[in-house]
């Protein structure tokens, strides 16, 4: 049987049966893969001046994938993270095309064959102890949203959850009397962290008899907070906080920039490298490797360890041992 030439029932498809049937992604890569599109589609209709719903599979050539790219960075003003992440969804769309249809094979060796862009990596975003203090006291504990900020930032911390891990937090995953917590992350990759006794205190209080199934954290209005949710709440927070730590004002701080002060601090702490990875929800150790570069403390007390201890020169005896010397002129 012929498969279609049309783009359009391919990426229905693609978004609905691969996307969710075989490969199982999770909502949050769907949604990078679906807004790609939205703006792939209407740029190549642009430029080919054919209808959305008129484009065929080779419409979408490789010329007009690299200049669809080069749009993302100069016309929406996009960094090369993001441009390579765009093409991470059009490689899959080609890939998947190419498997269930012969005839786009040379297509989709074609699409394929456009290159990831290298970049600089930017210095990752952390935050020292004492301005994590800061941010943890700014929340007024005396109101029930200001301990609900205080349970979340405290917890964020703790663990090094990513904001939509908090989000997705369900009381079922909370293991209070075992001061543990498992947690969802990337892959759908369950990893469990521990508690310190006051995240375990906090959030026994937050979470009181309400059923497994709910979410952990509510906005004010009680319904689930939303990863949006959870990185207003820090954006906020850090906000209020710059008048106590005026330092908090030079730097960008997220629930991501936490994540990263977390495992920051851990490698300070002299906690080994492959756990940090494990508490984190790395697959690959190389993710975690960035960790130990920034790790200025724990660079200090190595460099410590082999510091040459300064001493005199030993002068050369055999210059100042004039009866050498003249033993051997003598011969």
């Amino acid at each position: 049987m012929r498969e279609t030439p049309a783009l359009g029932p391919w990426i229905r498809r693609f978004l609905l049966e691969h996307l969710v049937s075989e490969r199982n992604l999770a909502a949050n890569t769907r949604s990078s893969y679906r807004d790609t599109l939205c703006q792939l589609l209407p740029f190549v209709s642009a430029r080919l001046h054919k209808a959305v719903d008129r484009l065929d599979v080779v419409d979408m050539s490789a010329q007009v994938v690299r200049e669809f790219l080069g749009n993302v960075e100069t016309g929406r003003g996009c960094g090369i993270a993001t441009r390579n992440q765009r093409l991470g969804a059009i490689h899959a769309l080609a890939r998947f095309i190419g498997e269930h249809s012969p005839e786009h094979i040379s297509w989709c060796a074609q699409v394929r064959c456009v290159p990831y862009k290298k970049g600089t990596h930017a210095a990752v975003p952390y935050l020292n102890k004492a301005e994590i203090d800061a941010l943890l006291a700014t929340p007024d504990r005396r109101t029930p949203q200001g301990r609900r900020d205080y349970a979340l930032l405290l917890f964020l911390y703790n663990t090094g959850a990513r904001a939509s891990e908090a989000s997705d937090l369900t009381i079922g995953d909370l293991h209070l009397d075992h001061a543990s917590v498992d947690i969802l992350g990337k892959g759908r990759k369950r990893r469990q962290c521990p508690l310190w006794p006051a995240t375990v205190r906090e959030l026994r209080a937050l979470v009181n008899d309400r059923p497994p199934k709910e979410q952990v954290f509510l906005n004010r209005c009680g319904e689930p907070m939303t990863r949006h949710g959870v990185h207003a709440l820090v954006e906020r927070t850090a906000a209020r906080a710059q008048e106590a730590m005026p330092s908090l004002a030079t730097k960008r701080v997220s629930p991501h920039c936490i994540r990263h002060s977390t495992a920051t601090h851990l490698l300070s702490s002299g906690v080994e490298i492959n756990t940090v990875r494990a508490w984190l929800g790395h697959a690959s150790l190389e993710t975690t490797n960035v960790y130990a570069e920034i790790d200025l403390e724990g660079k200090t007390r190595a460099l410590a360890k082999c510091e040459v201890t300064a001493g005199q020169a030993r002068s050369k005896q055999w210059r100042t041992d004039r009866n050498i010397m003249q033993f051997l002129r003598s011969l």
